[in-house]
């Protein structure tokens, strides 16, 4: 359609617009513990956000593929019990229609299941402002695989050079840059700026609202797509 819009700001969900990451720290701890392993709650943090095949490899080197999949499966329990707790990160919901406001396709580029998505998609209460919405039914391996990211830009019909990552992690700045896609991060998943910086963001904000506040007064990334929408 020639009215659709030419650039795409794309938004991870859990740490980004949700705050969700303790919540799945949580359940992947009390998860390993019932099926019989120990790990530290710091090394969970650490690989919050990548897939979670590649989380349990990393976490748990030596466990067999069927002790995995009883890790997967209790997860999986443990977290549900979080969903009617979580809640909206500062600015979140703000952000999303300010993006669509400026004239940039809004895309939800997350790996979440379906279940979880559904929970997420409820609190966000932004279906009006969204263009496309990706989850795990979209690719075999999440972040920092970047087929996620790609699969955002093609629904929105936008080139990488006309998009803009919002992510909370080192693994969507990772998935963004091997796409060719700008990522601005926020502190609101628990990790540092030095960090995000030092894996390729391009600028880092506190959370949401800060994006937000810096796209109002015309700074930063997103603001720069202005000229392209």
């Amino acid at each position: 359609m020639s009215d659709a819009p030419s650039t795409a700001v794309l938004f991870d969900i859990d740490g980004t617009l949700v705050d969700s990451n303790y919540a799945h720290i949580d359940a992947w701890w009390r998860a390993a513990r019932a099926a019989g392993e120990s790990v530290d709650a710091w090394r969970i943090h650490r690989a919050i956000g990548m897939d979670s095949a590649k989380l349990l490899e990393t976490l748990l080197p030596d466990a067999s593929d069927e002790t995995r999949d009883t890790v997967e499966q209790f997860n999986t329990a443990y977290f549900a019990e979080h969903m009617p707790q979580l809640r909206l990160l500062p600015g979140a919901r703000e952000l999303l229609r300010a993006v669509a406001e400026a004239g940039h396709a809004v895309v939800l580029a997350t790996s979440a299941p379906e279940n979880e998505l559904t929970r997420l998609r409820e609190l966000l209460d932004a279906e009006e402002w969204l263009t496309a919405v990706t989850s795990s039914e979209d690719v075999e391996q999440a972040k920092p695989d970047p087929g996620i990211v790609q699969v955002a830009l093609d629904r929105a019909g936008v080139r990488a050079d006309a998009a803009v990552m919002v992510g909370d992690a080192m693994w969507d700045v990772e998935a963004a840059g091997r796409v060719g896609v700008t990522c601005v991060a926020v502190m609101t998943g628990g990790i540092g700026g030095d960090e995000l910086r030092g894996a390729g963001a391009a600028e880092v904000h506190d959370d949401a609202a800060a994006v937000l506040a810096a796209l109002r007064s015309g700074d930063g990334a997103i603001a720069a797509l202005g000229g392209r929408a």
